[in-house]
């Protein structure tokens, strides 16, 4: 089945992955940094977008599924929030300018097929400010050139341009194996 059209179909009832609540990782960074500009990755319903406006950042919000983008748009109107949401896809932010001082992605990387990926890095390289950070939660595969999740070969793929500064490992809601990752724009030498 074409991805588009999965996650198009999981957004007419409530997908399992939008909880209407920001991690307590992205909670803890907002608390230990101050606001900038943030770049949310397959941002869903906003959920994370809306966290980090109430906190002072500026943000922009991109996702393939418009019916997504649309329940953020509102829920971002119902709290009287300006967020700039687009539909889009990640590895091709033509639309998008400047640098973020935050890039975060929940669940959105690890979904994506290997040149996606490759693309995807790039861009990060492109939209990260110097001293900036990017947050990403995925599910891990220990399968070097699996589609499915983050592989060792997928996290090479980003230390060749951002510094590994944090990785805490875990499972989601108790069966796969996933990790939050922390990287830098910030040379690690």
């Amino acid at each position: 089945m074409d991805r588009r059209l999965f996650y198009t179909l999981w957004y007419f009832r409530a997908p399992p992955w939008d909880t209407g609540i920001s991690p307590p990782e992205l909670i803890a960074f907002i608390q230990s940094n101050p606001p900038g500009r943030a770049l949310d990755l397959g941002c869903g319903t906003g959920t994370n977008a809306i966290t980090l406006t109430q906190h002072g950042w500026q943000v922009i919000g991109i996702d393939f599924i418009g019916k997504a983008i649309r329940r953020a748009r509102y829920k971002a109107r119902q709290e009287g929030l300006k967020i700039d949401f687009h539909v889009g896809d990640v590895t091709r932010l033509d639309k998008i300018n400047g640098a973020f001082d935050l890039i975060l992605d929940i669940g959105c990387f690890h979904n994506l097929p290997h040149a996606g990926k490759v693309k995807y890095v790039q861009n990060l390289e492109r939209f990260l400010a110097p001293k900036g950070t990017f947050l990403l939660y995925g599910f891990i595969s220990e399968i070097p050139n699996s589609e499915s999740g983050i592989t060792p070969n997928d996290l090479v793929l980003i230390q060749n341009r951002l510094a590994l500064v944090d990785r805490n490992d875990g499972t989601d809601r108790g069966q796969r194996p996933s990790a939050w990752f922390t990287f830098s724009a910030e040379s690690s030498e």
